[in-house]
């Protein structure tokens, strides 16, 4: 029988703080059975368990630890760090499970939990599954004896490690002296390592975004706020802006001229590069379908091949270890870069992007935008209970969009894995059939609703 998942999302598990599935009591009982099915053998175990600056995250920090320590792990703890830094300690350390506590660009009353296997890499679906059976069972046979209840310590140079890390993706003989950055870390876990590796770098650093205060995570500021990177530019004359969001696994950057460079651009660029180094592996690169047709045009001038796959940065990862990639990434700043991460890393990206400013010593306006992309709208409609994709006008309202699209674009329908979104994208070569075509596709999910 095929087991499920009803806690588990497209990135673990998340929700408003507080009330289900993010309780104390879902938290400490996650803990208990995903600790459970990681002790294999008779070595002593060990999870690290990092997060983000939400207030909430006290919260459930603890209810986790409880929870592992009765399964009869031990607990290194880290604090506020990015969740790339989480999956390259979980690995540096040995440990046998990593946890990110993080709701990622989400405001601060949510929370989520992210976890890791040894390898560093998410966890499948499967292994997800089989969690979430466990913790319906009854644990009381199975917690620790009280001689082998885990012991809880903090590792208080895991800051120093990760942006050691990252500053090995930066090649050897390059600096950054001469440049003026603005960091924006989205008042999120990345506030102390992100502008201390630019710095140590050579750069001279602007911090904005870099005071978190339990609440502020992600407000007006951030990769998805990126307005505020955008202004800062400018106002301090700088010659680049770095934004990443709550757990800085995405980043998204703006010119000199404070005008923004997505995902899309950043892939093309990296790409690029690595091509010219001879790094690029396979000639492909995999992202989702939410990327836009302008780079999927650019990378088949350069002779490279495109692979969609469904959208979240895990699909991405499955689809490049299926096919030998190392490099995969999203529109939304989601940069996947094998070679040295294994998860999404926006400091690593950033860091390539600086690389190839530095070797090229041109601004960022000329070198970042590789591509003219073709005009894309995407539109978010609220709903509650029962996703409306799932009704038949829905279903025949799309197939009139398509049609009128043809091959001259494309449609783009899902529901949100992390909010009750349903999520319209829709881009072609004439910017007025996308607007028309986006319009009428909310308007039929809102009238949907208003009949539910």
């Amino acid at each position: 029988m095929t087991k499920t998942r009803r806690l588990f999302g497209t990135d673990g598990i998340r929700g408003t703080a507080n009330q289900d599935p993010m309780t104390v009591e879902i938290a400490q009982k996650l803990g208990q059975a995903a600790g459970l099915r990681f002790i294999q053998g008779t070595h002593r175990h060990s999870v690290l368990l990092g997060k983000d600056t939400r207030l909430s995250g006290y919260m459930i920090e603890c209810a986790l630890v409880s929870g592992f320590l009765s399964a009869g792990m031990d607990v290194t703890l880290v604090g506020p760090m990015p969740t790339p830094a989480i999956a390259m300690l979980t690995r540096s350390l040995r440990a046998d499970l990593g946890v990110m506590i993080s709701a990622s660009h989400n405001p601060y009353g949510d929370n989520g939990i992210k976890l890791f296997g040894p390898d560093g890499f998410k966890l499948s679906d499967e292994v997800e599954a089989e969690i979430e059976e466990t913790m319906r069972s009854d644990l009381s046979g199975r917690l620790a004896a009280p001689d082998q209840i885990g012991r809880a310590s903090r590792l208080n140079d895991a800051a120093g490690r990760y942006i050691e890390s990252a500053k090995s993706s930066f090649p050897r003989g390059l600096r950054l002296d001469g440049l003026r950055i603005v960091i924006d870390c989205a008042n999120g876990a990345a506030y102390r390592v992100a502008p201390t590796a630019l710095w140590e770098l050579g750069a001279e650093v602007i911090r904005i975004g870099c005071d978190p205060d339990g609440i502020n995570i992600n407000e007006g500021c951030g990769s998805t706020r990126p307005e505020a990177l955008c202004n800062a530019v400018t106002r301090h004359r700088a010659d680049i802006g770095i934004a990443l969001d709550g757990d800085a696994d995405r980043v998204l950057i703006a010119d000199e001229k404070g005008r923004l460079i997505d995902g899309d651009q950043i892939l093309a660029l990296i790409a690029r590069s690595w091509v010219k180094q001879g790094r690029l592996a396979g000639r492909q690169i995999v992202a989702t379908v939410m990327s836009n047709m302008g780079l999927e045009r650019f990378l088949s001038e350069q002779g490279l091949d495109l692979i969609r796959t469904a959208v979240g940065d895990r699909y991405v990862v499955e689809k490049m270890r299926e096919l030998g990639a190392n490099l995969g990434g999203e529109q939304s700043g989601h940069m996947l870069l094998s070679d040295f991460a294994t998860t999404g890393d926006g400091l690593v990206a950033a860091l390539q992007v600086l690389a190839v400013l530095v070797e090229e010593g041109r601004p960022a306006s000329e070198v970042c935008r590789m591509f003219t992309p073709y005009p894309q709208l995407l539109r978010n409609v609220r709903f509650a209970g029962r996703s409306p994709l799932l009704d038949p006008a829905i279903a025949e309202a799309r197939r009139a969009a398509e049609a009128r699209l043809g091959e001259r674009g494309r449609l783009v329908l899902r529901e949100s894995g992390t909010e009750p979104l349903i999520r319209v994208m829709v881009e072609a070569e004439d910017e007025q059939l996308v607007r028309q075509v986006v319009d009428d596709m909310c308007a039929a999910i809102t009238a949907v609703q208003m009949m539910a």
